[in-house]
């Protein structure tokens, strides 16, 4: 990992599609006082029109080709929290300069809950197919071992909350010292102030 100062590092967060990454890394962004940035909506905004539209006139290279400067460049800017999208580490340069820069995060999520998480989404592409469960275990299969090799962390999101995904990604950060634990609240204040 580059090193300089350990807590302005970016913190990312890798995942299948529907894992939480964006709405765990705002919650952290605020959490932290940090930046939070979406490298899909980064992408959307160099490209100037929605990833889909892209995608449907210039196709998937050039999408990814854009995609990668995007990682790239986010990866660079010190002390933000950086969601990035479900295919980002199909490219190996996306990889490496998540896992060199950023102290990176996969949320593991199943094919089978992401499904139960996004079967009402109409805005996602890969779920409009003939069989949407079938296609998740296929890009599970295909991109889990790619998360691993981009992240230092895995958080399984099992059925977790939010808070409760956000409190795992933050003890991890406390325990490996690259947070403040004052910026950790601790589960006994959650129970109540006392008499």
């Amino acid at each position: 990992m580059e090193h300089g100062q350990p807590r302005s590092l970016t913190i990312a967060l890798v995942g299948m599609p529907g894992s939480g990454k964006s709405t765990v890394g705002r919650h952290l962004a605020r959490q932290l006082g940090r930046r939070f940035v979406d490298s899909d909506a980064e992408v959307e905004r160099r490209l100037g029109m929605p990833i889909r539209e892209w995608f449907a006139l210039h196709g998937e290279d050039s999408f990814r080709d854009t995609e990668q400067q995007v990682i790239d460049d986010l990866t660079r800017e010190p002390g933000s929290v950086l969601a990035t999208g479900g295919g980002a580490v199909l490219r190996p340069a996306n990889r490496d300069a998540l896992h060199a820069r950023t102290h990176c995060f996969y949320l593991r999520s199943t094919p089978e809950e992401i499904f139960r998480r996004l079967r009402h989404d109409t805005q996602r592409p890969l779920l409009q197919v003939a069989d949407p469960q079938r296609k998740l275990r296929d890009l599970f299969r295909e991109r889990d071992p790619l998360y691993r090799r981009a992240s230092h962390y895995v958080v399984e999101t099992a059925r977790p909350s939010v808070p409760a995904l956000l409190g795992m990604v933050l003890m991890q950060l406390e325990l490996s010292g690259l947070v403040d634990p004052g910026q950790v609240p601790s589960p006994i204040d959650a129970v109540g102030d006392g008499p």
